[in-house]
């Protein structure tokens, strides 16, 4: 077969600082990078995914659920490609083309070490060391099998289906708890 029949976007950059410490070429080049590049890509191959009624797939994240002290332009680009990839979903369904929204929780790769602080400069370290956390081959795999199924949304990690149960039933409760563990 020719042509594209699955986009994945994956790539990012993500942030820790309190808003009131970020400048906002910070928040900026996170847009940029985790929100209007896959916009970009996707309306450059949309022509070839329509004629082969393709998948789109977006790794989001839990963040991309709710949002998280320290990280606020991380966040913001999150629930922008939730808001984007659901409503180009509903766009593209009579087309055949669907979009998939993959949100893991924790992932073992060095994305958190290379966080920026609110000036732009990396971390340096990794502030969930230690925390249980998924494999990148994991996260792949659940986002092709989901890709294939054409699931609208996939949740991956006990605590994203928490945080997104809680969200729902308790918010107040749940902002609590996220105030506490970002002190």
């Amino acid at each position: 077969m020719n042509g594209l029949d699955l986009l994945i976007h994956n790539a990012g950059v993500t942030m820790n600082a309190r808003f009131t410490e970020l400048e906002l070429p910070v928040l900026r080049r996170v847009m940029e990078v985790n929100f209007f590049a896959a916009v970009a890509l996707t309306k450059e191959v949309l022509p070839q995914l329509v004629a082969a009624k393709g998948v789109i797939a977006v790794i989001s994240s839990l963040i991309g659920l709710v949002g998280v002290p320290t990280r606020t332009a991380y966040a913001a680009s999150k629930h922008a490609l939730h808001g984007f990839f659901s409503s180009l979903r509903v766009e593209l369904r009579q087309a055949g083309v669907g979009v998939t929204l993959v949100c893991p929780g924790y992932v073992d790769t060095p994305m958190r070490s290379r966080a920026l602080r609110g000036d732009g400069t990396p971390q340096g370290f990794d502030q969930a060391a230690g925390r249980p956390m998924l494999t990148a081959g994991e996260v792949a795999s659940a986002a092709l099998e989901a890709a294939a199924k054409r699931k609208r949304l996939v949740l991956l990690g006990r605590e994203t289906y928490l945080v997104r149960v809680l969200s729902c039933v308790a918010p107040g409760l749940l902002d609590r708890f996220l105030a506490r563990a970002t002190r």
